[in-house]
């Protein structure tokens, strides 16, 4: 991955996308993926009862928090290349204030990228577009390709 490739079409974007909300896991966590305009990775999320129980009470449990980071974080390298496999293997999470409210948003953005690394950042708002945590992640891309018709969202 370098800055010389092409960009991903919206529709390239979009169909991997289409993938992950596919997808059993972000299916569980009632949240959809999108890459609006192809610059950032927004993953949302209507909280549901089981989200909560952070701090003992009605915010968004830490857990359910980091996972969404892992998802957001995690795609980045789709903004690149969607084609590519790519895993997280560093989060450094920062909570800032109980998440509460019915939603949730998270938007991860690339801050430097090499041929198989991706150093990303992201930030989780509520409903009020108040951040509530922020998170920096390390993404390895791997070389190899997704076989055709294979899904990057595993079930």
């Amino acid at each position: 991955m370098s800055d010389a490739e092409t960009y991903p079409s919206q529709e390239q974007l979009d169909r991997y996308a289409e993938q992950f909300n596919q997808s059993l896991t972000l299916k569980h966590f009632g949240a959809r993926m999108s890459f609006p305009g192809g610059q950032k990775v927004v993953v949302t999320a209507e909280v549901r009862p089981e989200h909560r129980g952070g701090l003992g009470a009605d915010a968004v449990n830490g857990g359910v928090i980091s996972a969404l980071f892992d998802f957001v974080i995690g795609s980045t390298p789709a903004l690149r290349d969607p084609t590519r496999r790519a895993a997280t293997v560093q989060l450094s999470i920062s909570f800032e204030r109980p998440l509460r409210g019915d939603f949730l948003r998270a938007e991860a953005t690339i801050d430097t990228m090499g041929s198989t690394t991706v150093f990303a950042s992201a930030r989780m708002y509520d409903a009020q577009g108040v951040v509530c945590a922020r998170c920096q992640g390390v993404v390895q891309v791997s070389r190899m390709k997704w076989a055709s018709g294979e899904s990057p969202a595993v079930n």
